[in-house]
């Protein structure tokens, strides 16, 4: 296996290096998602960066848990709706007898 590319990134004035298996056009993405984010937020009045990167974080974290909670409770949405499917099939066209 080889081992992770390193990129560079510039993020809110910051040099990064990574070590990543991602694609770096990917994680440069990523990087401007949150510059835009960020400069968002200072637009609306919050001026210093380390508030506005926390408060990103956050509404992001916040994204991301909404999201899972959301695939969760589609999960179970279609158990359900594959259950009650089961059942009505069961009851108009039950199990054939089995031969001897």
């Amino acid at each position: 296996m080889t081992d992770p590319a390193r990129v560079e990134l510039t993020l809110l004035g910051q040099t990064l290096t990574l070590r990543s298996e991602a694609d770096p056009a990917y994680l440069r993405s990523l990087a401007a998602f949150v510059e835009e984010r960020v400069a968002a937020l200072q637009k609306s009045g919050v001026r210093d960066v380390f508030k506005a990167l926390i408060l990103v974080a956050l509404e992001m974290s916040d994204e991301l848990h909404r999201a899972r909670d959301e695939r969760t409770k589609d999960a179970g949405d279609v158990a359900a709706r594959l259950g009650a499917l089961v059942e009505l099939l069961d009851r108009v066209a039950p199990d054939p007898p089995r031969r001897s």
